[in-house]
């Protein structure tokens, strides 16, 4: 059995749930507030991020990169031909990258500071980092993303999906969309999949989704 801990809003959760919905792979969701500290959950994963995937009998595998290369490790043999990283070596270099592009950079210039500052703040004591959100860190993050977007955008002209022919851990990073037209267009065909209906379907307390959020056409 796979068990998932996790912030619903957390990007490389939610990268990893799309992950095991493309499997079909169901695991038990544990939603952690990281800002806790809560012992048990750092015994699992010491530097105390989401998300960690444990599976019955195995030891916890933190972090959504080493998650994904866990999960095509032990199972990618047995999912073929919707394996999401392909089997020719250079494929595997580009999917990481890209993967690593999301995880990494995105989520370091965009994704993650603005669910601290929007989200994890307002829940997070004043002794931890918590109150209202930093404007100019907003506006840093707010800058960055058409950047990166004006490359989504140019990667999906040049290929059918991010990394190539077909749908890879490449595709499956959390973005939010405004300025280019082309990703925009891509990022409508990732979430018509359905692995992303329990996303588009939850809703937190306090936090609205826009506008077209869970419109499929966009």
């Amino acid at each position: 059995m796979l068990t998932l801990f996790h912030h619903p809003i957390c990007p490389h959760s939610r990268f990893v749930r799309l992950v095991l919905e493309e499997y079909g792979w169901t695991a038990k969701l544990v939603e952690e507030r990281v800002w806790e500290r809560r012992t048990e959950f750092l015994m699992l994963n010491p530097a105390g991020t989401t998300p960690v995937l444990v599976e019955e009998g195995a030891l916890a595998v933190p972090g959504a990169g080493v998650i994904a290369e866990y999960l095509d490790e032990a199972r990618g043999a047995t999912v073929t031909e919707r394996r999401l990283l392909p089997a020719e070596q250079g494929a595997r270099v580009e999917v990481r990258r890209l993967m690593s592009w999301f995880n990494d950079k995105f989520f370091g210039e965009v994704s993650g500071p603005l669910v601290t500052e929007r989200v994890y703040k307002r829940h997070m004591p004043a002794a931890a980092g918590g109150g209202a959100p930093d404007t100019e860190t907003l506006r840093a993050a707010k800058s960055n993303i058409k950047y990166h977007l004006a490359y989504i955008g140019w990667l999906v002209r040049k290929r059918d999906w991010l990394a190539g022919d077909n749908l890879t851990y490449a595709d499956l990073g959390d973005v939010p969309w405004d300025k280019d037209e082309t990703a925009k267009s891509w990022y409508a065909r990732i979430k018509s999949r359905p692995s992303f209906r329990g996303l588009l379907a939850e809703a937190l307390p306090g936090l609205a989704p826009s506008k077209t959020y869970a419109d499929l056409d966009f």
